[in-house]
């Protein structure tokens, strides 16, 4: 009876069940019968409305399997699933991926490794299906979790170790690309699930044990693989969701220092991600770098470090508003670590302390260091315009003495930490300006930046001149002539050094004119510094011939030989009591100097002139010439001898060498006379500097009667050509104009006062003159108690004007 009611009530199983329990052997080693997978994949293809119930009783029989550990059904039931996934494409599998991903859940949880790896696999076999309607109400925090903490595995055997977190990074990769591009799952981009992804993902990146595996079976390789891939498929609003958690994992793991693979990562980003996201990455790890501000100086290096690399990339392409937001937040960092540095006096002072201060000097160097390798990588990678903008910002930064520095305060760090700031930045500014090529000088040298400039140039500090020095060679130098000129020396042919140079332009021109005289009294001033050494002197000799190359027409050639000649004079007059070798090097630096001049010029007049008092010094005074003065035992005179006239340059023999058409050799007699001006010296126009030069001309002259100007065909032509004198007056309009624009209030008005007192001052000797008439041999009657009195002055005694005189 038993018998007859089983046989009775078997054909009434439904099918999709017969179905589902014929493709299973009763071996599990035979594997799936694909004669039956085929019927019951035709069946489920026909009849769609029965997947949902086909993956119920699917999942049912595998929850059984597992629960009894039959292991070989569980492989067979999950084949089935996949093949019915690939299958089947209808609106009506949604309800059977619900019992596809609950079977994969069971395996996840089992904690068998096989069967992980399994639901691993399909489920990234599930993952690559396109489904065509998206999901309302699907989640994957299970899979994110479960998934990633299989990335952690600690497993004993290191192959099962490896495999479970091959197939965890899988598994996280599955979920990405799963839901990355679905609209209704934004919901992994959110920080809890940014969270466990990202150092999963990081986790295997770092321990890369298995590093002689290759493609997929090494977990390193594949997280790095999957990483970048989530990157790239990050947007706009999802970039510092994405960030963080690396920053966060390289804290917890203590990866700043040493920080190699903090730089590895940020690569991986940087090069992953799309380029106008790169200011949001750059902004995350200065935020980064503010928070650990009071950190150990090795980290705050590597997190400096890595900004570097970061903005070494982004330079070359997108890098959105944050350009100044970048070198604000490293000079601030600059000025406290200069702070920590320094310290407590008292705390420097202790003897106990000496060995852990000198550590935490060197240490801070480092991050000093990196800060300007930051801003001058970063600002030599930036595009023209905004490499003036930051030249123009960092200079805003530099502290000067005599002026209020608003953004770093020189006050509480002392004479040596303002020090220690200046040179650091002038390193930054060094780095950013090389390599830049202005079109026009005013562009490169504008006046905001080149008077503070050249006040930190008047320091005394021959480290900050040189400083100084190299900035301005930077920017001078737009067609690479520096290299060839280093080292100061006696070039025997300049021609050979095939220097490239082209015509002056009219704006280099008028800021010659304009700026020229603050150059000048820059390197005047900073040839007889008490502290030069070798090093000045060529850097003063590179700035004098680029200043040929770049700038220099035959009024700027004239200005440069007088200049040199003042340099001369005030060696051998030594008012200030120099040194023997700064005296020494003046005279090597005007000689060399001279002599690439007068080949530039290419005056054989005045080349020979030059090669003869070059000659003279070869014999009698060697130690005038820059290849024996800086040698290391170079004997020194205990004077200069100043009647010796073959061993110096002459004003005259200059004049009568270039008396040729195009150079202005009256202005030759007149000395070179630096102005006068603050520390910070105001601009003064070019009107000024000529009357300047004329009053001096006029002073030095014994009697104006016995000069009679020479007429020729060029003075004439120059009178009758009025262009010049067009372009004079529209410049003086325009620098009166500027002055009454920007100069301040008190100085225009006692400007306008003392044209008043002139104007009165000549009104009065005016009426003086009409009222009371000149003296006469005949008399003069003046009125004297009511007398009239008769006063006669003799004709040797009167003084007549000189036209009356013959």
């Amino acid at each position: 009876m038993p018998t007859g009611v089983c046989g009775c009530c078997g054909p009434l199983r439904p099918r999709y069940k017969r179905l589902v329990d014929n493709i299973f052997p009763e071996d599990p080693k035979d594997g799936l019968v694909k004669s039956d997978m085929e019927k019951l994949t035709f069946y489920a293809v026909s009849a769609p409305e029965k997947l949902d119930r086909i993956g119920a009783y699917l999942a049912e029989r595998l929850s059984r399997d597992v629960v009894r550990h039959r292991y070989g059904y569980v492989v067979i039931a999950m084949e089935a699933l996949d093949q019915l996934l690939m299958a089947c494409h209808s609106q009506s599998i949604k309800p059977f991926v619900e019992s596809f991903l609950h079977m994969v859940a069971k395996l996840l949880e089992s904690g068998e490794p096989d069967l992980q790896v399994l639901g691993t696999n399909s489920f990234v076999k599930f993952a690559n299906i396109e489904e065509d309607t998206p999901s309302y109400h699907r989640r994957y925090d299970f899979f994110v979790s479960q998934f990633s903490a299989m990335c952690h595995s600690t497993h004993e055997d290191p192959e099962t170790r490896s495999r479970i977190r091959v197939a965890g990074i899988k598994g996280l990769q599955g979920v990405v690309r799963k839901t990355v591009n679905d609209e209704l799952q934004a919901i992994i981009w959110e920080p809890q699930h940014m969270d466990k992804l990202i150092p999963s993902m990081l986790f295997n990146m770092q321990d890369n044990e298995d590093s002689e595996r290759a493609g997929e079976e090494n977990p390193a390789s594949l997280a790095e693989s999957c990483f970048r891939e989530l990157l790239g498929r990050a947007a706009y609003g999802n970039m510092n969701n994405a960030v963080h958690p690396v920053l966060v994992h390289l804290d917890n793991h203590r990866l700043w220092d040493p920080n190699d693979f903090a730089v590895s990562c940020f690569r991986i980003i940087m090069y992953s991600i799309q380029a106008q996201h790169s200011h949001h990455v750059i902004q995350q790890v200065l935020s980064h770098l503010d928070t650990h501000s009071k950190n150990t100086p090795r980290v705050r290096a590597g997190i400096v470090q890595v900004l570097l690399e970061t903005v070494a990339i982004a330079a070359k392409g997108s890098i959105g508003p944050t350009v100044l937001e970048v070198f604000n937040t490293l000079l601030k960092h600059l000025r406290m670590s200069v702070d920590f540095e320094l310290g407590d006096g008292s705390r420097r002072n202790s003897a106990s302390s000496l060995s852990s201060t000198r550590t935490k000097e060197s240490e801070e160097r480092i991050v000093q260091n990196a800060i300007i390798q930051t801003i001058g990588f970063f600002g030599g990678n930036l595009p023209d315009y905004q490499r003036a903008e930051v030249m123009m910002f960092i200079m805003g930064k530099v502290p000067v003495y005599g002026t209020p520095c608003h953004t770093l305060d020189t006050v509480k760090i002392g004479h040596q930490g303002t020090k220690r700031i200046q040179t650091m930045l002038l390193s930054s500014l060094i780095m950013v300006t090389s390599g830049f090529k202005c079109k026009t000088m005013c562009a490169g040298l504008p006046a905001a930046f080149l008077e503070p400039l050249c006040s930190i140039s008047l320091m005394e500090d021959s480290e900050l001149r040189q400083l100084v020095l190299e900035i301005l060679h930077n920017i001078i130098d737009r067609h690479d002539n520096r290299a060839k000129l280093r080292g100061i020396r006696i070039i025997p042919n300049v021609a050979a050094l095939k220097i490239k140079r082209e015509k002056i332009s009219k704006q280099d021109v008028v800021f010659m004119k304009k700026h020229g005289q603050q150059l000048y009294r820059h390197i005047y001033l900073g040839c007889k510094e008490e502290d030069n050494v070798q090093k000045n002197f060529e850097l003063l000799f590179t700035a004098l011939a680029l200043i040929t190359i770049e700038l220099a027409n035959e009024e700027v050639m004239i200005d440069l030989m007088r200049l040199s000649i003042a340099l001369q004079d005030m060696a051998l007059a030594n008012e200030e009591n120099m040194p023997m070798f700064i005296r020494c090097g003046i005279m090597a630096l005007v000689a060399a100097y001279l002599n690439f001049l007068s080949q530039m010029i290419a005056n054989p007049p005045f080349c020979q002139h030059v090669s003869k008092v070059i000659e003279m010094r070869n014999l009698d005074a060697p130690y005038l010439l820059p290849e024996h003065v800086f040698r290391e035992k170079c004997v020194l005179p205990e004077s200069l001898d100043r009647d010796d006239v073959g061993l110096y340059f002459q004003t005259a023999d200059l004049a009568e060498a270039l008396s040729v058409p195009g150079y202005n050799v009256e202005r030759l007699a007149v000395p070179y006379i630096p102005q006068v001006t603050d520390r910070l010296p105001r601009r003064k126009s070019f009107v000024d500097t000529i009357s300047l030069q004329v009053d001096i001309l006029s002073n030095s002259l014994p009697d104006q009667s016995q000069l009679a100007e020479e007429i020729t065909f060029e003075t004439l032509k120059k009178a009758i050509d009025t262009t010049g004198l067009e372009e004079q007056e529209r410049e003086r309009r325009r620098q009166v104009m500027e002055k009454f624009q920007k100069a301040p209030f008190e100085e225009i008005a006692a400007h306008c006062e003392s044209k008043a007192n002139m104007l009165h001052d000549r009104l009065a000797q005016i009426f003086e003159l009409t009222i009371r008439p000149p003296p006469s041999p005949s008399g003069t009657v003046t009125v004297t108690s009511g007398h009239a009195q008769y006063q006669s002055v003799p004709v040797y005694e009167m003084k007549f004007p000189d036209l009356c005189v013959y």
